[in-house]
């Protein structure tokens, strides 16, 4: 027979008591009327579009970055029929240097449906968004709440780390998104009875904001934290991230990312040019010629440049 080992008293003890969720609701809600960023996807005039071409570019990528490209997305496609009906070179042109290229070409083969399946409306159905090519559970979800208020449960990585600080007493929730997390975020939705949703709704949005202003992965600002006497993590002592807590960032100088990127550049500006001219004009002096062909390839094969013969480009600037 196994022994059972109950943790002591004094453990018991130093386990961080989480503050009531209707306290912090109150708090960081109050917190979000005052202090949110006057992003133009926030305003009221935003079209759902517009929310859901946000969504896609913020993915990875910070808001200074994104502003740019947004706004001269919108001045250029602002409707799904817009985009859909534009050429691939001038998608991946506008899209400039916000990184993963391909999401470029998903939005737009997602406008493409929102105009075969709705009418060219967004739909406000999660299940609908869903549906749609590259748009996974985050996003639909996002988009319901932010263009529509539908009380869906948002969960980013910066909402996701001040879940685990306030509510668990931990310094990082971890790359992996857990079925305990997603339980808690669950649990921590305000009642949509009242109000159907409103304050639910208000609630991701200024968890999201807490977390990308205050409640930072490497220098929160606890001092100006609105919940800082309630967080988990504070009353804890603060305790530094485990080996498993900690998010392993992503390597850019020398991988096939960085390769990717500066070919992309080259081909951006609209005239096709020869393969080996290309690659052997590249800034990147050490990288291997197998690994400027192999990234040259993988474009190719991603839909994000087309070949013929020696001669390359951006997708359709070649002609028939």
């Amino acid at each position: 027979m196994t022994e059972t080992t109950l943790p002591d008293d004094a453990a018991l003890a130093e386990a961080p008591i989480p503050p009531a969720p209707e306290d912090v609701h109150t708090r960081v809600i109050d917190w979000f009327a005052e202090a949110a960023r006057d992003l133009p996807w926030r305003r009221p005039e935003c079209t759902p579009w517009g929310v859901l071409v946000s969504e896609i570019m913020l993915q990875q990528t910070p808001v200074v970055r994104v502003l740019p490209r947004w706004e001269e997305w919108l001045h250029r496609w602002p409707t799904p029929a817009a985009c859909a009906a534009a050429p691939s070179a001038e998608i991946l042109t506008v899209w400039d240097r916000l990184g993963y290229p391909r999401r470029a070409l998903r939005l737009q083969a997602a406008a493409e449906a929102i105009v075969d399946r709705h009418g060219g409306e967004v739909p406000a159905n999660p299940e609908a968004l869903r549906a749609l090519p590259g748009i996974g559970e985050y996003t639909a979800a996002a988009v319901s709440c932010f263009a529509f208020g539908i009380p869906e449960v948002v969960v980013d990585t910066n909402i996701r780390r001040a879940h685990a600080r306030i509510f668990t007493g931990v310094a990082l929730p971890g790359q992996t998104y857990t079925a305990a997390q997603r339980r808690l975020a669950r649990d921590l939705m305000p009642d949509t009875d009242d109000d159907g949703g409103r304050r639910a709704c208000a609630w991701n949005a200024a968890t999201m904001e807490l977390g990308a202003l205050i409640c930072t992965a490497r220098s929160p600002q606890c001092a100006i934290c609105p919940v800082a006497d309630l967080c988990a993590w504070r009353t804890a002592g603060s305790p530094p991230p485990t080996e498993e807590q900690k998010t392993r960032g992503q390597a850019w100088a020398g991988t096939d990312r960085q390769v990717r990127g500066a070919i992309m550049a080259v081909l951006r500006r609209g005239e096709p040019v020869q393969a080996e001219t290309l690659l052997a004009g590249l800034p990147l002096p050490e990288a291997e010629d197998d690994q400027r062909r192999r990234c040259l390839d993988s474009l190719v094969r991603d839909g994000l440049a087309e070949r013929r013969g020696d001669i390359v480009a951006l997708p359709g600037v070649l002609g028939g």
